[in-house]
């Protein structure tokens, strides 16, 4: 009972830490695309984060209150934890594309409708169909998210610019990238449930190192044949793929640690608080004050993210 109870709230906590932890991550990344590119500095947060994920495994072993036999790891979970894998790294292969539509801002709105999408598969799949009140909590997070979004312009919010931005290339890329990062989710949360008697603790502590690992692989490959300047450069520029890879393990640690006591519905929603994170960081170093738009696009994440903890 008292373990019930603890899995039914901590999920909260760790969800947000894993939001800022991401938001240090994308804050560390953002310097490093300069120097190898967007796919190097992707690359930097799962290489780099390799050993700080096998650290945290080895100190959750070590310690008593953690500890607990290694896994008995099957095809299923490792059929689960690679479409995890290979869903994140798709879905920034079509960002990426996105971007280059010129279209980042509404390639990003569209992509944050993963928490949409993985409620509807997490139903089909994993046979975990949220509640209304749920869904309800989504919906409207995931409109003040694109109200975030919409770009400036002169100082205000800039209307969308017709059917050729919104319903554009850019957009649907966007969708395909809320959708792989659906997936993702879906895989994570559906390599936990595969692991049955196992701490919480220990089923995100493996899962991140499965993960990177086998991210690490296919990505490092990948620039070894296509794009070794990449790689030189985030060697070169090692402190700072340290500090990203460090924030992005802590990052996936939260988040795969929420997936092992909750549906992956729940822990997508309540990440969309790394959008205000972002946001807010963002806007206090541009000194910038919110628009009206902004302010109703905040206000409803924040209400869509209460409204979820509390049916709790």
């Amino acid at each position: 009972m008292q373990s019930a109870s603890w899995a039914a709230w901590a999920w909260i906590p760790i969800s947000i830490w894993g939001a800022l932890a991401q938001t240090a991550r994308n804050a560390a990344q953002r310097s490093l695309v300069a120097q190898g590119g967007a796919l190097g500095a992707t690359l930097a947060r799962f290489l780099y984060g390799l050993p700080f994920a096998a650290l945290w495994l080895a100190a959750l072993h070590a310690l008593p209150a953690t500890s607990g036999a290694i896994p008995e790891f099957g095809p299923r979970y490792f059929a689960w934890q690679m479409l995890g894998a290979l869903g994140q790294l798709a879905a920034t292969a079509f960002m990426l594309v996105a971007i280059k539509q010129r279209n980042f801002v509404v390639g990003v709105a569209f992509s944050k409708t993963d928490a949409l999408q993985v409620a509807l598969l997490g139903t089909f799949f994993l046979h975990e169909l949220p509640g209304w009140i749920t869904m309800t909590a989504i919906g409207v997070a995931t409109v003040g998210v694109v109200l975030l979004s919409l770009p400036r312009k002169a100082g205000r919010i800039a209307a969308p610019q017709g059917d050729r931005t919104w319903a554009g290339p850019a957009a649907l890329y966007g969708l395909a990238s809320g959708a792989c990062f659906a997936f993702s989710a879906l895989g994570y949360r559906g390599a936990s449930l595969a692991l049955p008697g196992t701490s919480p603790w220990l089923i995100g502590a493996w899962g991140v190192l499965w993960a990177q690992a086998a991210q690490t692989l296919l990505l490092g490959s990948w620039l070894a044949v296509r794009s070794r300047g990449s790689l030189r450069a985030i060697i070169s520029a090692w402190r700072v793929s340290t500090i990203a890879g460090a924030a992005g393990a802590l990052a996936s640690i939260g988040w795969f640690t929420a997936y092992a006591l909750t549906s992956a519905a729940n822990v997508r929603t309540v990440g969309m608080v790394e959008v205000v994170f972002s946001y807010l960081v963002s806007r206090r170093f541009m000194n910038e004050k919110l628009a009206p738009a902004e302010q109703a696009g905040l206000l409803l994440v924040l209400a869509g993210l209460v409204a979820l903890c509390f049916q709790l």
